[in-house]
């Protein structure tokens, strides 16, 4: 009986956390992009945005989090990883990069509709504590 408590207390502080494993952590929505006229500008994290880069703003994933971007009308995905938050519109769930945008087909539109997956968080990465954005 008392193998059975321990394991049942084991499970339960197991699954309190938030999931470290790949592929467990989605959503769907819009995303946009961001461009050229932001270039050298700080990031939320200190970096300076680099249009060029494989990179994304996300209201609370920690910085460093590596997430699939996946076009859902053209079956196109990037990896891009979290260094800015945003994006700062009710309907949309993320923002790429220019490079990013590209690789998704998205120049002409602008906004598409996307799912995002958590592919990798960085050790002891803590998502953002902003009401903005979806829980994740």
């Amino acid at each position: 009986m008392g193998g059975l408590v321990v394991f049942i207390l084991m499970t339960a502080c197991l699954g309190s956390g938030q999931s470290q494993q790949p592929g467990l952590d989605e959503a769907e929505g819009k995303a946009s992009y961001y461009g050229d006229k932001f270039a050298g500008q700080t990031t939320a994290s200190g970096e300076r945005f680099d249009p060029n880069e494989m990179t994304a703003a996300h209201p609370r994933l920690p910085f460093g989090t590596k997430v699939r971007v996946t076009r859902l009308d053209a079956d196109r995905s990037v990896v891009v990883r979290i260094n800015d938050r945003g994006p700062f519109v009710d309907d949309r769930i993320i923002d790429v990069s220019e490079a990013a945008a590209q690789e998704l087909g998205m120049i002409e539109e602008g906004i598409v509709v996307v799912q995002v997956e958590v592919l990798e968080r960085p050790e002891g990465g803590e998502e953002a504590s902003a009401g903005v954005g979806r829980q994740w």
